[in-house]
């Protein structure tokens, strides 16, 4: 495999120089999930003690530090794109009947799946007010556009699933909708805040876009593997009928031995322990994981190669680094 090596030190130094700015995207997550329910203040009191490590509103920070300054308008974008981030999670919660999140009991767990729904809900009104207090109508669009995007890529997902559509572009399609335009929504309204060009934008987005798809290659990885700390069972893609990056690359591949027996159990409707730990074995022995780790390098590389045309900065370094955490992250 063709890791890239990263420090946690360095995400943490980071965090250490927008604290102030990371600190205020809290208060004011704080401030606008207040409800006169105390029943939704408990069950979102509990949710935020587990917030997870918020690199999507540090993004927003970091774009609109490398065209502009921080502003108010800042803030309230980065909070909209953390809070709806997080409305998604809570209903995947309620969909997937996941337990744990971070290590954490799920809304859903603790309490049940109508309260989950809800309360993700709230965030994501939360989010679209967000949004609408900066009274900047791109930031409004991207964060709508946004919305529309995800439900489409999780559809996506669902149809490729069940009408077995194994081919790398429409994998591609589909996780730069369910994942990547969330992380390019990021830098757009960040640098609309700040009344960044529309070079500027174009090109961040293209970064971003990059950024988000390794991202994505990533969470498909680890579902290769043993983890605990990842919070979900090896194979749990697959117990779904989602055929992702390191097993369709192998299983385009025709002239690998056993071939059309591994079609023909990626197709079947539902899948055993036994049968799911053979494709994922039938992946790993044929390069499939060595592809998925080669293929995000070379995106990474699109994406510094992007990046590097704005002026060195420590902004520019730390978006890189991010890029860096993404690929090597372990959980």
């Amino acid at each position: 495999m063709h890791e890239i090596s990263f420090s946690m030190n360095t995400f943490q130094s980071i965090r250490q120089s927008i604290a102030p700015e990371l600190e205020m995207l809290n208060a004011r997550i704080t401030e606008t999930l207040a409800s006169p329910n105390a029943l939704m203040n408990q069950v979102i009191e509990g949710y935020l003690k587990a917030k997870g490590k918020q690199i999507r509103p540090i993004i927003v920070i970091l774009s609109a530090n490398l065209l502009g300054k921080v502003n108010n308008d800042v803030i309230s974008a980065a909070t909209s794109v953390e809070l709806l981030h997080n409305a998604t999670l809570i209903h995947d919660d309620v969909v997937d009947d996941t337990k744990l999140r971070r290590g954490n009991p799920t809304i859903n767990n603790i309490w049940d799946n109508h309260i989950a729904v809800l309360v993700g809900d709230f965030f994501l009104s939360t989010a679209l007010q967000q949004a609408i207090a900066t009274d900047n109508i791109n930031i409004i669009s991207s964060i709508t556009n946004l919305g529309k995007l995800l439900s489409i890529g999780e559809i996506d997902q669902i149809y490729n699933a069940r009408y077995h559509n194994l081919n790398e572009e429409a994998y591609f399609e589909t996780i730069y909708r369910k994942t990547a335009s969330l992380f390019v929504s990021c830098v757009e309204v960040g640098a609309f805040a700040v009344n960044a060009s529309q070079d500027d934008i174009k090109k961040l987005a293209q970064f971003a876009r990059l950024l988000g798809l390794c991202f994505q290659i990533k969470d498909d990885i680890f579902d290769y593997f043993n983890d605990e700390k990842i919070g979900k069972p090896t194979g749990n893609d697959l117990r779904e009928g989602k055929i992702t990056l390191p097993l369709l690359h192998v299983l385009q591949n025709e002239s690998l031995p056993g071939h059309n027996e591994m079609i023909e159990l990626s197709q079947k409707e539902i899948l055993t322990t036994d049968e799911i730990n053979t494709l994922i074995e039938y992946a790993k022995q044929h390069g499939g994981i060595d592809y998925a780790y080669n293929t995000m390098n070379r995106l990474r590389n699109e994406a510094v190669d992007i990046i590097s045309q704005f002026p060195q900065s420590e902004t520019r370094d730390n978006f890189i680094a991010i890029l860096d955490y993404i690929i090597a992250r372990d959980i």
